[in-house]
């Protein structure tokens, strides 16, 4: 897996991953759940919101995000794949045996476990908590 080396390589990463949201509004801790797969540097994750904010791919009001480009969340047919092998999840720590990665512009990302990789794309609920439970990925 090629991880985002430079610290501009996964500010891109990361206000991409905010456009790709599934939808249209999101807590800030949940948000912040989501940046947490790309860096877990606190200034980093504030620069990824200030730039998503200053490019208009989301609003911030309060402790809300609005994301503003409707329609662009993640295609899991062309935008995500699966890996079979040993991998931890890069969103709660499990161990897999299948990682699904997202492949966006800015790059790759991931693994992730298949409960995970809802969150991180917005498909599950809130986005909260570290459940993943790994295994086959069949979920």
């Amino acid at each position: 897996m090629n991880e985002p080396a430079s610290r501009e390589e996964k500010l891109e990463l990361g206000v991409e991953l905010l456009a790709h949201l599934e939808h249209e509004e999101l807590a800030l801790p949940d948000a912040i759940d989501r940046i947490e797969t790309v860096t877990t540097s606190p200034s980093l994750t504030r620069e990824i919101l200030d730039a998503a904010e200053k490019r208009g791919v989301v609003e911030r009001e309060n402790a809300r995000l609005r994301v503003q480009r409707g329609g662009t969340y993640v295609n899991y047919e062309s935008q995500v794949t699966q890996r079979e092998g040993e991998f931890e999840c890069r969103r709660c720590g499990t161990t897999i045996t299948t990682g699904h990665f997202v492949k966006l512009d800015a790059g790759e990302l991931g693994p992730f476990g298949s409960s995970c990789i809802r969150k991180v794309t917005g498909r599950d609920g809130d986005g909260g908590g570290g459940d993943d439970t790994g295994g086959s990925g069949t979920g």
